[in-house]
């Protein structure tokens, strides 16, 4: 049907509501909601419009997670073939999902160095992609952000071995 549910978090009940409905809640006051279900139609309609309300599709991160503890991540945004080559695309919405993906597998201290260096990389203005209303390239927004992450936050080798650890453990 056309209804989705919704639990809310002062009463925690489940509340069912149509498309419409949850779009116009959504942007009058997001915090109401703590999980969404839905088809995925409609969870694509309201991903779109959440990404517009927080930035644009290139700031917008995913986390699947099944209910056994599987979990995909990736960006929101798709292929965008009109700017194939042309060093435009924001990544922040996949440094974003692998911030969710280090949060879901328990690497907090990598999580918190990551999400402070991305978000570091935006406050601070100086390299900043068009969607963003700067004239930054990609690759010039990528090595901003590897600079911080380096500088300011974590060696690499430790993460890997850290990352390669936790791979081996679920093998």
């Amino acid at each position: 049907s056309a209804h989705l549910w919704r639990k809310t978090k002062k009463r925690d009940r489940e509340r069912q509501m149509i498309l419409d409905t949850v779009c116009l809640n959504m942007v009058q006051v997001p915090t109401q909601f703590d999980v969404l279900v839905m088809p995925n139609l409609y969870g694509d309609i309201l991903s779109d419009l959440c990404a517009g309300l927080v930035g644009g599709l290139g700031v917008t991160p995913s986390g699947k997670i099944g209910a056994n503890g599987a979990a995909i991540f990736e960006s929101v945004h798709g292929t965008a073939p009109d700017i194939v080559g042309l060093d435009l695309a924001n990544q922040t919405a996949m440094l974003l999902s692998t911030i969710m993906m280090l949060r879901h597998i328990s690497l907090h201290d990598y999580r918190n160095k990551i999400r402070t260096a991305c978000l570091d990389t935006i406050r601070d203005k100086k390299v900043l992609t068009e969607d963003l209303r700067g004239k930054s390239k990609l690759y010039l927004l990528s090595c901003a952000k590897n600079a911080v992450l380096m500088s300011r936050y974590c060696s690499y080798s430790s993460f890997s071995t850290d990352l390669r650890s936790y791979l081996a453990m679920l093998a």
